[in-house]
């Protein structure tokens, strides 16, 4: 497989998908994809393996069909982790510059990023593995500096204001498994919704503020952008099927024709044996649960209204007609429907294979090969995996934000 061809795998609860992409100097700079592949999520809950026999049968699926689409072979994958085990806190650490002339060196921004991970309490980090440490701010003397470039200018002491984005280690050991005893090598690992926010969200929005909420189907992620990268991350315990089960009770009809009622009503077309304004208050009542958490999140962090690009929604369950309406009226933010770069694409890849699938429920799998695609290689600060911070940090880090680059 070419240097210059990425493989994003992205293992959701309903769905694993894969996107095979090459990079191009086309398409506004996004990757081009070659080849997509779907199966039928098995053995998975809430985005943790239960059964590893089925969960590898369902990643093969998805592979083969790939391969088949794209005409290459695959070895190697760029894998997202997701579910409600996933979740982030934000913790500082600042150090005293070590050099004579008070010139901050890479060592100082090593050990600065190193003591904010020690400052992280053992209730956040029990039974976890950090993935992502995201530096948020840089301080000089008290003092917070544009960029994140500290090196080179000078001061007393060092201060960074860090993001950490952890999965529980149990869960991404068994992850890293199935994709192993599937045949297969993993490139690198990133957390899904920074994946999805690669290409779901613009640069122009991320740096005035803005939520990215990705409603799948047994949970809800969002990741808060602000001045060009990711600040906060969470996830809940509640997602699309949620509103199938609440029409299976309500209207009393089994889960298949509450699926089916569902999936019609979001295209603005409800069967008639069934009320309109019911089957409206039922929906409509799941999805102020879901916005409430949302909300109740930004309050925590202080960005409640106060993100002037507002909401992005993507995932399975955005094309619910009514879902930009509530979503302005709880959040009080702008709200759009994500659209991705690639839609086109994808479309021509399944078109001949009578697939309905929402082109935003592939955000994360094409996010990924994005951000392969821009990490030449693993020189990248993409996931710590209980790695030590490299003796490159800065310009790891550096790279890092590039993936936030539209």
């Amino acid at each position: 497989m070419s240097k210059n061809i990425a493989v994003g795998l992205d293992i959701g609860t309903y769905h694993v998908k894969v996107v095979i992409a090459e990079s191009s100097a086309t398409s506004y700079g996004m990757p081009n994809v070659l080849g997509v592949g779907f199966a039928e999520s098995k053995g998975l809950r809430h985005g943790y393996i239960i059964s590893q026999a089925d969960a590898i049968k369902s990643i093969r699926k998805a592979v083969r069909q790939a391969e088949r689409t794209a005409g290459v072979k695959v070895k190697k994958f760029f894998i997202s982790v997701g579910g409600i085990g996933l979740s982030s806190h934000t913790a500082t650490g600042s150090v005293m510059i070590s050099r004579a002339d008070n010139e901050i060196t890479e060592l100082d921004v090593e050990k600065v990023l190193e003591e904010a991970q020690r400052s992280v309490p053992n209730t956040m980090s029990i039974n976890k593995r950090i993935i992502h440490n995201i530096p948020v701010q840089f301080s000089i003397d008290g003092t917070p500096i544009l960029g994140s470039n500290p090196v080179g200018m000078k001061g007393v002491k060092l201060e960074a204001k860090v993001l950490f984005i952890f999965s529980l280690e149990h869960h991404l050991a068994e992850l890293i498994q199935a994709v192993e005893d599937s045949g297969f090598e993993i490139a690198d690992v990133m957390a899904a919704p920074i994946s999805a926010s690669l290409v779901s969200v613009t640069k122009a929005e991320k740096i005035a503020g803005v939520v990215l909420a990705n409603i799948g189907s047994e949970t809800v992620s969002i990741v808060v952008h602000e001045d060009g990268i990711p600040i906060s991350l969470e996830v809940f315990p509640i997602g699309s099927n949620d509103i199938t089960n609440d029409i299976a009770l309500g209207l009393q009809v089994s889960l298949e024709e509450a699926e089916l009622i569902k999936t019609e009503f979001e295209v603005g077309a409800a069967p008639i044996k069934h009320p309109r304004k019911k089957l409206e208050d039922i929906i409509t009542a799941r999805l102020s649960d879901i916005f409430e958490l949302i909300s109740a999140h930004l309050k925590k962090i202080g960005k409640n209204g106060l993100l002037p690009a507002g909401i992005v929604i993507t995932g399975g369950g955005s094309g619910i007609t009514t879902i930009e309406d509530l979503a302005k009226a709880y959040l009080k933010l702008p709200t759009k429907i994500s659209s991705l770069v690639c839609n086109s694409q994808i479309s021509e890849c399944l078109q001949d294979k009578g697939v309905a699938i929402k082109d935003a429920t592939w955000a994360v799998s094409y996010g990924l090969c994005v951000f392969g695609l821009s990490a030449e290689g693993n020189d990248i600060i993409s996931s710590n995996l209980g790695k030590k911070f490299a003796k490159s940090i800065f310009q790891k880090i550096t790279r890092f934000f590039k993936q936030f680059l539209p």
